[in-house]
């Protein structure tokens, strides 16, 4: 094909793809993204654990079902890397209990986020043998409640205090220890963007059947002073929606997209001028 013409385009992605990430309106409550979703014909939201648990588990659940919303993942389990073994134990009882959540609201999928190095630690291999060390007690657990756990990579610039998963590549050579329903790996644009090795790690991921979720941010620049809550709208920074969407379905993965964006601007504008611009981006940008 000529350079000259116009390259092939992914068809204009269905709104029934579209979960919203809880954080991307985190103004709102839960009763408002349950109400505002099924007014805009979404039908599907991935939850974070804090706002659930202080709303209650299973009255969060029955509002999802109630509004017709399915719930695509819970956000979050892991910080598996301290080698204290009573503040190990409190993780492991506290992933158990995340588990527990996600089956409760329908959920098949836990996102994890694996911890950081401990305080004055630079052993990052030996903390992500403590994250393997987890997964294989967690695993069965969560197989037995139909949830299967997702490994998320953060950017590097995590790596210390956040997660010392940094790219796919390792995140994989950690879930392939285990069976992929009970394991698997989080693309997530925002955090591997960057990484040349990514398409062919998305193609692993996607022979092994272990693309659990498929999550979507914009990078943007200059990054905000709180790095962490720095995520752009659906193009308005460096990332090729459509690149990364075409290498997860080739993969083999046609599951819900979530949008899912920390960003304090957002927060502070209207709920559902959000979520509409939201929808209209991951048509336009996606």
């Amino acid at each position: 094909m000529s350079a000259l013409q116009p390259q092939p385009q992914p068809f204009p992605l269905p709104l029934s793809r579209l979960s919203i990430n809880q954080e991307t309106i985190k103004q709102w409550s839960l009763p408002e993204l349950a109400e505002g979703c099924a007014k805009e014909g979404i039908g599907a939201v991935g939850l974070w654990r804090a706002p659930v648990q202080e709303y209650g588990v299973e009255r969060t659940a029955r509002l999802m079902r109630d509004a017709g919303l399915a719930v695509t993942s819970l956000c979050r389990g892991g910080f598996f890397t301290d080698p204290d073994e009573a503040a190990r134990a409190r993780a492991l009882d506290d992933n158990r209990a995340a588990i527990d959540e996600a089956a409760t609201l329908g959920t098949d999928t836990l996102v994890l986020v694996s911890g950081g190095l401990p305080p004055g630690s630079r052993d990052l291999a030996g903390a992500r043998e403590r994250i393997a060390e987890a997964l294989a007690l967690l695993g069965p657990c969560a197989e037995d409640r139909g949830v299967r756990l997702a490994i998320e990579p953060l950017h590097p610039m995590f790596a210390a205090d956040r997660c010392v998963v940094s790219t796919l590549s390792q995140a994989l050579d950690l879930a392939e220890r285990f069976p992929a329903r009970q394991v698997g790996v989080v693309v997530d644009t925002y955090h591997v963007w960057w990484d040349d090795k990514a398409p062919e790690q998305i193609a692993r991921a996607g022979r092994g059947n272990r693309i659990h979720a498929f999550q979507l941010a914009d990078w943007i620049t200059p990054l905000p002073a709180g790095v962490l809550l720095g995520r752009g709208q659906l193009g308005e920074g460096s990332i090729d929606f459509t690149f990364f969407r075409d290498q997860v379905e080739t993969a083999g993965y046609t599951g819900p997209i979530e949008v899912e964006i920390f960003n304090e601007t957002l927060w502070e504008r209207d709920g559902t001028e959000v979520l509409r611009e939201t929808a209209e981006r991951f048509r336009t940008h996606a």
